[in-house]
């Protein structure tokens, strides 16, 4: 298996508040994840977007546990394509609940915009970060005779 190596988007400007981090993103043409994924017509995948939210919220945001447990309201509206430029806003709703966006403007000379200068939105969802728990077999046991 080949090794990633270029597997981050460039911060190219952040604005930064207690419970809020708003970060310029740009797409490297060059991504590892792009390759394959697909060939004529690379796509930033979801999982990717999901793990630098992820990511980003726990490096900006100060988010104690190191697991997503779940994603809620999760939504895909537009893809992110290579060199791109995005905004991925990050919102800390409680020590563990952070919602996140990524959104870009319409280029002016975008035709497939019917209104230039539009906000176009890629992604949105809720991350719920917890610490993960080692359940043994025996807890296993005990939980499902509980049932």
């Amino acid at each position: 298996m080949t090794e990633l190596v270029k597997v981050h988007a460039t911060i190219l400007n952040e604005v930064l508040s207690e419970d809020c981090a708003i970060l310029t993103l740009h797409i490297p043409t060059d991504l590892d994840y792009f390759k394959g994924h697909f060939d004529q017509a690379p796509i930033l995948a979801g999982v990717v977007q999901l793990h630098w939210a992820a990511e980003l919220a726990q490096q900006y945001l100060d988010i104690a546990a190191t697991d997503v447990m779940d994603i809620q309201v999760l939504k895909f509206q537009e893809m992110i394509l290579p060199g791109h430029e995005v905004v991925l806003t990050l919102t800390k709703k409680s020590p563990e609940k952070v919602l996140f966006s990524y959104q870009s403007s319409y280029p002016s000379n975008d035709q497939s915009s019917t209104v230039n200068g539009a906000v176009k939105s890629h992604s949105s969802g809720r991350l719920i970060f917890a610490e993960a728990t080692l359940i043994t077999a025996e807890q296993t046991n005990n939980l499902a005779g509980e049932a």
